[in-house]
């Protein structure tokens, strides 16, 4: 495989990387950890190979049709382009809004700012205004940085935990009561793990961006290969983050504040305990710059997703009223996500009850995944599809266990 070649392929990967180890990692990873020790590794490990084919069919249909996966959901019917958007709509505020919250709390610890909702108004101008000027060339390039970087440092970090051992003595595989709490909680977790399953056709919007920018039209293999690189990072940095929570929390009695800013310094801290206080600076920086890419890479995805919807729903706008409707999203999200902020948080005068609207969020993706799931399957095995390009036998397998895995969790989910 031609190294050239795959270099002018990553990017898209990267970006699913970093969007994914933003909150699904850095706050509901490293959450199970602290609250339930080694228990929930197994749940993770599931969900990460249960959703894989979904994201994957994104890059695919990305790159053997030139067109994104929502193109395929009007093919399949104004009825599904419809309610494409629909669950778009219904779940796009939330996420940006727990995205922002999580992103302006690291914002805050770093500079000790000390004003949350000046701190989250700032940072979602500062995002939009860098989608509109920079677009896709300044975030790819901004995301592959951040992502190295914290990328040592997580695996440093890992490392250094497990030389040191689990802070306390009590086991880390404690029984779990399955009670409505709990259960809340386990689905909130694979709901982002590692991201949302809707989020997939993001991954084939930005993979189109990638070949027009680079005027290069990677083979199949290339693009699967750089998909499965940056969705491996994502899958292998969850288990990291789980033993940091595990090690450094689980059995101490001490858990993560109800506060942003304080869970953002509680993170940082987790690395802090065995680098070395000397690196603070460094990974809350790292950290914060993550968020940063996650918050504008969110803001990107919907603004470019709906945007395209509205192209398809009128096939005459041209380039230019494409790209005003997508500004026209960017601001009108980034307006109803600070309005959820506001009132499930600023209202009260006060930065708590932030993870309830981070599980709020998550859970929303998860019940939303089963029909999104069974939807990319069939755009990839339809008969229009090129039958060489489509998935072999042991993903296709995979993949109708992983429609049976999130229909059968939502339901549980909703019955309890």
């Amino acid at each position: 495989m031609n190294m050239s070649n795959l270099l002018r392929t990553l990017g898209p990967g990267i970006l699913f990387a970093s969007t994914a180890i933003g909150v699904s990692h850095l706050v509901q990873s490293t959450r199970a950890g602290a609250q339930y020790g080694f228990a929930l590794v197994g749940i993770i490990i599931l969900a990460n190979i249960m959703k894989y084919p979904f994201f994957e069919f994104g890059s695919r249909y990305a790159n053997v049709t030139g067109e994104s996966l929502i193109d395929g959901y009007r093919k399949l019917g104004k009825w599904m382009l419809w309610t494409y958007i629909g669950l778009t709509l219904a779940s796009m505020f939330f996420v940006i809004a727990a995205v922002g919250i999580v992103t302006a709390g690291f914002l805050d610890n770093l500079f000790g700012i000390g004003n949350l909702p000046l701190v989250t108004s700032i940072l979602f101008l500062a995002s939009i205004l860098i989608l509109i000027f920079g677009k896709y060339g300044l975030l790819d390039s901004l995301i592959k940085v951040v992502a190295a970087v914290l990328l040592v440092s997580t695996v440093v970090a890992f490392t250094l935990t497990l030389f040191h051992g689990p802070v306390s003595t009590t086991s880390l595989l404690p029984d779990i009561e399955w009670n409505t709490q709990d259960i809340a909680f386990f689905i909130a977790l694979m709901g982002w793990m590692p991201t949302a399953v809707d989020m997939s056709a993001w991954n084939s919007l930005w993979t189109i961006e990638r070949m027009d920018q680079t005027g290069y039209k990677p083979t199949l293999k290339e693009t699967l290969f750089e998909f499965r690189f940056g969705y491996s990072i994502s899958a292998i940095l969850s288990i990291c983050f789980v033993t940091l929570g595990a090690f450094l929390m689980f059995g101490t009695g001490e858990a993560f504040p109800d506060s942003s800013a304080q869970f953002a310094h509680h993170v940082v801290s987790l690395y802090t305990h065995t680098i070395g206080d000397w690196s603070y600076i460094v990974i809350g920086s790292a950290a914060f710059a993550i968020m940063l890419g996650t918050c504008i890479a969110v803001f990107d995805g919907y603004s470019r997703a709906l945007g395209r919807c509205i192209v398809l729903i009128k096939p005459s706008a041209n380039a230019a009223e494409s790209k005003n409707y997508t500004a026209v999203v960017l601001v009108l999200s980034a307006v109803g996500a600070y309005a959820i902020i506001h009132f499930l948080l600023f209202a009260n005068a006060n930065a708590s009850g932030f993870k309830r609207l981070i599980d709020l969020a998550t859970t929303i993706s998860f019940l939303i995944a089963p029909l999104i799931a069974i939807v990319n399957y069939r755009l990839v095995t339809d008969k229009n599809f090129p039958k060489d390009n489509q998935p072999g036998i042991a993903l296709r397998i995979l993949s109708i266990g992983g429609i049976l895995f999130l229909t059968a969790f939502s339901l549980f989910f909703l019955v309890n």
